[in-house]
């Protein structure tokens, strides 16, 4: 723990409720059946921006505006285009994979951070190759479960994995504002999902085929408010966003941030776990459970080693 009381389970408590609400985003969202997957997306991002809003009103009038540069306004901006791309594919994979799949692959991004690392000129590590191997290997052999028969696809896994790739950017970029040029985290927050949305509007627009209105809620940008399909947006932004990833960055006063790093990566265990209580069915192949495990400890083992690298560079700081 980073902070107060030892043996205090209240913030442990708090946390794997927020990791029960995030990783049920996957299941709800798969039985949003009829909406195209962009346009679902798009959906999530507009109901989520709606919950920031009071924070980023309040801590917009609290800085100087002056502070946030025109660079900052382009960070911003690739950083959603980066959150487009995550959430677009990753929901797209939804419908082309099974659910375990797509959560496995999705928060494979520690994996794809040692493939990028050499390329940002950061310092990789025996035990981030040995992570990423271990990890990739895993993913190889959940591959394996690709044919004709189940769930599983290539492509799906592939849109997934895109989702992760893409997420890394926006996790980059976000971390730099937040730390380097000490932003807000409603001021980027809120932005950056708003004009994901727009993106991924657009998105649905050209390929899906919807238009910004029409009677028919499934095919419009603004169908999330029929009453049809509201309250699924709604829990979307206040299960998933709020009391998710809002209490996530609230238990990291209390918690190692590596310690809710490692505890997020369970997310396809728990996600699988809430599709089969909400289906009654969730296919696992012989492949994924050789596979699926070694993914998530490839990924826990790049995890613990970024944590053991940054508390260094603390130390040394």
């Amino acid at each position: 723990m980073s902070g107060g009381q030892p043996g205090n389970v209240g913030p442990y408590a708090l946390l794997a409720l927020a990791l029960i609400a995030v990783s049920s985003a996957g299941a709800v969202l798969q039985q949003m059946e009829g909406i195209p997957p962009l346009l679902k997306a798009s959906w999530r991002m507009y109901g989520t921006s709606l919950v920031l809003v009071p924070g980023f009103l309040y801590q917009l009038n609290a800085i100087d505006r002056a502070s946030i540069s025109m660079n900052d306004c382009y960070l911003i901006l690739l950083s959603a285009l980066f959150l487009a791309l995550h959430f677009g594919s990753w929901i797209w994979s939804l419908d082309h994979t099974s659910l375990v799949h797509s959560l496995l692959f999705v928060t494979s991004h520690p994996l794809v951070v040692v493939a990028i690392m050499p390329i940002i000129g950061s310092q990789v590590s025996k035990k981030h190759v040995l992570g990423a191997s271990v990890g990739f290997l895993g993913a190889a052999i959940a591959l394996l479960e690709v044919d004709g028969n189940s769930e599983v696809t290539l492509i799906g896994d592939a849109a997934a994995f895109f989702g992760a790739v893409t997420v890394v950017g926006y996790l980059m970029i976000g971390r730099h504002l937040r730390s380097e040029r000490n932003t807000p985290v409603f001021v980027y927050a809120f932005p950056v999902t708003l004009i994901a949305g727009l993106f991924l509007t657009l998105g649905s627009i050209t390929l899906e085929g919807t238009e910004l209105y029409s009677s028919v809620p499934e095919a419009s940008a603004i169908g999330w408010v029929d009453l049809l399909w509201l309250p699924w947006v709604a829990y979307l932004s206040l299960g998933p966003g709020l009391c998710g990833h809002t209490v996530i960055n609230t238990v990291l006063r209390w918690i190692s941030p590596l310690v809710v790093s490692v505890a997020l990566l369970f997310e396809p265990v728990i996600g699988g776990a809430i599709g089969w209580i909400i289906t009654g069915d969730a296919y696992l192949g012989t492949w994924t459970i050789i596979g699926g495990p070694l993914m998530v400890f490839g990924a826990i083992l790049v995890t613990l080693e970024e944590g053991k690298g940054d508390s260094e560079s603390d130390t040394h700081s």
